[in-house]
Parts: structure tokens; sequence; C-alpha cells
């Protein structure tokens, strides 16, 4: 026999929520002592070579509304282009930092050391870039995108050469606001929307 389909409501969808958070930053979540530290609570170590930089911004929906439980995770290389692991490597960077937007603000906030340009395997050299990976709620899959300066040579980067409308690249530069300091806001949708990467 079959149900009557009148009687059936729809299986609400589930995205990252408030799991994310205790599953990746236990802290954050409010939970303590679940870990000694939590995983990826900093990108470097004090003695770390090179430019040290504070990198902030927002995670903004269509609305122009900031996200307040946006969950980012960043990987770059050191300022000599070499990523931890790889022969002369610099050991106070371990190239990999998980961090969430304020609660209150939905500010995120990242202290590294400024990249350095990385040559890709057919000898090409990359504009410095930090990768970045944003999970909140509404995302059902992670977004990935990249971050660029806005006071290096991007114009020869393998990547944003092959951005075929010219006009979005801006949306992957960050603008630096004070020595060491730049801002870079993620535009989930509308006319600034960033460029995310299928990958």
């Amino acid at each position: 026999m079959v149900q009557s389909l009148d009687t059936l409501i729809e299986t609400p969808s589930q995205t990252g929520g408030p799991y994310v958070h205790i599953g990746c930053i236990p802290t954050f979540a409010g939970l303590g002592a679940v870990y000694p530290e939590d995983l990826g609570l900093r990108a470097i170590e004090d003695g770390a070579k090179g430019e040290i930089i504070t990198l902030t911004g927002e995670v903004v929906d269509g609305t122009g509304w900031a996200f307040r439980d946006a969950l980012l995770e960043s990987w770059q290389p050191d300022a000599a282009g070499k990523f931890a692991g790889q022969v002369g490597a610099d050991p106070k960077v371990n190239g990999f930092a998980r961090f969430a937007a304020d609660k209150d603000t939905g500010l995120w906030s990242l202290r590294t050391v400024k990249p350095g340009r990385v040559i890709t395997r057919d000898g090409r050299l990359q504009a410095p870039h930090i990768s970045l990976w944003i999970a909140a709620r509404g995302i059902n899959i992670g977004l990935h995108t990249r971050v660029y300066f806005d006071d290096e040579e991007n114009e020869s980067d393998p990547l944003l050469l092959r951005i075929e409308q010219r006009n979005r690249v801006p949306t992957l530069i960050a603008k630096k606001t004070a020595p060491g300091h730049y801002r870079f806001d993620i535009h989930l949708q509308g006319p600034l929307e960033t460029v995310f990467l299928d990958i």
C-alpha cells in the first residue's frame, strides 16, 4: 500500500552548523581540554623568517551580512616559497592554520609570514599567495579560494592568467591597509563575488 504523500514533510537539509567548530576548533566552541591545543592554532612559530603579516577580513553573504560562524583554513609556503617538509623550508613555518570568524563581529584574522613565490612543476613562478578553505552555515561543501597581495607582481601568475573574466581578478587581491596588515573580504554572492576554485 502506497502512503499518501500529503502526510510527508521534507527532511531539513544539514549544513556544517556548529558541528564544524565542535570538531575542528573545540575551544572556540566552548569545549575545553579536548586536545592540548586546537590543531592549526597558528601558521608560524616565534622566529619565523620573513615579513610577519596580519590578514583580516569577513565572509560576506549575498545580503551583505558577515557570517559570524565562518571557519577558515589556510595553507601556504614560507617566505622563501618552500612548504613544510621540503628541503630548506623554515622549521618555524608549518604553513597551516585553522581559525574562525569572531562570534560578535564576523571578522577573522590570520597572523602569518608573507609567503614567497612558488615554482610550479613546469618552472613557472606563482605570485605570493595563501590558499583558503571556507566552511559555514549554508555551505554544504567547503569553498576554496586564494589570497594574493596588491603590493606584489601578480600579472604573470599562472592561475590568475586563467581567469577569463578579468574584472573578477581583484576579488582575489588583498589590500594593504598598513605596514604588515592586509584586508581580504570573501563575498559568497553578488557583484563582488570572490572567485572560488574547483579543486
